[in-house]
């Protein structure tokens, strides 16, 4: 058992879409037809018993919505997958972007009925802006929907990027009859799924036989016709191309039919990338390299609520991890051993001896590891490209039991490592002011604060609506920067100082004062390296 043959063996992607286009389903079927699960949760009942495996929050299951990441590895053909489910909602667009900087490729669901949505468009912005290879899922085909054609081209105009169909449907709605799968030249017929996989799906060898024609009819037909000119006007797919971003295979299917999946499984083994080189600040780290090293890119708190336990999610960049082993906290030279890390079946959870480039890995910790830490077996590397955005709505969080205070600080220090919420200490003291991306978020951790810290609160509005990282070559000058803006300075979760503003004026004024500072809409933790904030 070599680096190299684990490496080779490893697929780990991310599922991406707008709200409501199926994502979570999907997720639960592709671990349903690799065997994770029995019976898949049903996302929309939401006063069942049963949710979605990817969806462990007590809002999540209230709403039927995803508002965390989950991770679940499993096994499918002779690969492991490493499967990460994203928030959909638009307000927890953060935590997305930066599960995206640890996975090699993505898996993107798209609605039949709406095309291309927006939260669609922002996600595969950031994975154009690092070349992360996308595979197409286009969901819902048993209702009635748009002309496969209309969201081929779509795609296409939108995304600014080719189109490869390697499935077509047959018919929509309630005439649909399944997808020819175009590779093998054959028809899997639909059938009506359940939570649970059936028996083998019928197909269709031969759909020219007189038969076939009279049993599918038009639909079929108008199938045929469709794909002679997609074949026609469709590039070749070129893996080179789908590699740099350039190309995206498209399957169509019902999710929530089990239908369509297996074709996407497959294809997720057969075309996504294994573990490739990563970008330090020093130099590029190779997965096959024999020493470890990983990044921190996720923090969740109290996925266990008996525990009160903060998970530290490490994606593995290269080596072998092994339960036990030291290692580095880059950030401050610290060394720790961690002993009960975990793999990930969502909320399930099991001891791991032994992981490998690509694989996640969740390591247990209070409040030791920070997000984008890089941990490695005494090399000094940083990983770059862990987002954090300037927040674009502030609150302040009251309290009506002042005995409560203790609990709250810990709860909003939490959350705000966590990247729930980022919070803000003001450099004069005062009330912790909260920002965020979208008002959702406010909400969730309002619900987090009163059930897992036992602190009802309540979020009051903010004279602050814009904020910016400050930073200066000259130490000294930031010093009397802050002392003379004092009153609009915060400083993070990791004590970078913050300009906070009420209007846009009250920043271009300030920054026309105050030349050699410079002010920053996106943090990036490593090494506070700061960028650009990504269109969009």
């Amino acid at each position: 058992m070599t680096i190299a043959h684990e490496v080779e063996r490893r697929r780990t992607f991310a599922i991406i879409s707008h709200p409501d286009a199926g994502k979570t389903t999907l997720t639960e079927k592709l671990l349903l037809f690799a065997g994770a699960i029995q019976i898949a949760g049903s996302v929309k009942a939401r006063k069942a018993s049963r949710h979605a495996t990817s969806d462990w929050m007590e809002i999540e299951k209230q709403r039927g919505i995803s508002v965390a990441s989950s991770v679940m590895q499993i096994e499918y053909r002779d690969c492991v997958v490493n499967l990460l489910d994203t928030p959909g909602h638009q307000d927890f667009s953060e935590d997305t972007y930066r599960v995206l900087t640890a996975v090699d490729a993505a898996l993107m669901v798209i609605d039949a009925a709406n095309g291309v949505e927006a939260q669609t468009l922002r996600l595969l912005q950031v994975c154009r802006a690092r070349n992360t290879p996308i595979l197409t899922f286009i969901n819902k085909m048993d209702r009635e929907v748009r002309e496969p054609l209309d969201l081929l081209d779509e795609i296409e105009r939108t995304l600014g990027m080719a189109a490869v169909p390697f499935t077509w449907p047959v018919g929509m709605g309630k005439s649909f009859h399944g997808v020819y799968d175009l590779r093998n030249s054959r028809m899997r017929v639909f059938r009506p799924g359940a939570d649970r996989i059936q028996e083998a799906d019928e197909m269709v060898a031969d759909i020219a036989d007189p038969a076939i024609v009279e049993r599918f009819g038009a639909e079929l037909e108008q199938a045929k016709n469709e794909m002679e000119l997609v074949t026609g006007a469709s590039p070749e797919f070129d893996r080179a191309a789908f590699l740099a971003g350039k190309q995206t295979p498209v399957f169509f299917g019902s999710a929530i039919n089990n239908f369509g999946v297996h074709e996407v499984l497959d294809a997720l083994a057969d075309l996504a990338p294994p573990p490739g080189p990563r970008a330090a600040i020093q130099r590029e780290v190779k997965p096959q390299e024999g020493k470890f090293t990983g990044v921190v890119f996720k923090i969740q708190a109290n996925m266990d609520p008996a525990h009160r336990d903060r998970i530290a999610f490490v994606r593995v960049c290269s080596g072998q991890f092994e339960r036990g082993m030291r290692l580095t906290i880059v950030r401050n030279g610290k060394s720790i051993r961690p002993g009960s890390v975990v793999s990930f079946l969502s909320q399930r959870r099991e001891l791991l001896e032994f992981a490998w480039p690509g694989d996640i890995i969740g390591i247990p910790n209070h409040g030791t590891l920070q997000l984008g830490d890089t941990l490695t077996e005494g090399e000094s590397l940083q990983f770059t490209g862990l987002p954090f955005f300037a927040p674009e709505i502030f609150q302040q969080v009251e309290i009506a039991d002042p005995m409560k205070s203790k609990q709250l600080k810990l709860g909003l220090a939490q959350l705000g490592e966590e990247g729930a919420i980022q919070v803000f200490r003001p450099h004069h003291g005062g009330s912790l002011l909260l920002g965020a991306v979208g008002q959702l978020q406010f909400e969730v951790v309002a619900h987090r604060l009163q059930h897992e810290y036992g602190v009802p609160a309540r979020m009051a509005p903010s004279k602050f609506h814009i904020a910016r990282w400050v930073t200066c070559d000259d130490a000294r000058e930031l010093t009397r920067f802050i002392e003379a803006n004092g009153h609009r300075v915060a400083y993070d979760a990791v004590d970078a100082p913050t300009f906070l503003a009420s209007a846009n004026a009250e920043l271009v004024v300030t920054q026309e004062l105050w030349p050699k500072v410079r002010f920053h809409a996106l943090r990036e933790h490593a090494g506070l390296v700061f960028q650009q904030r990504l269109d969009g």
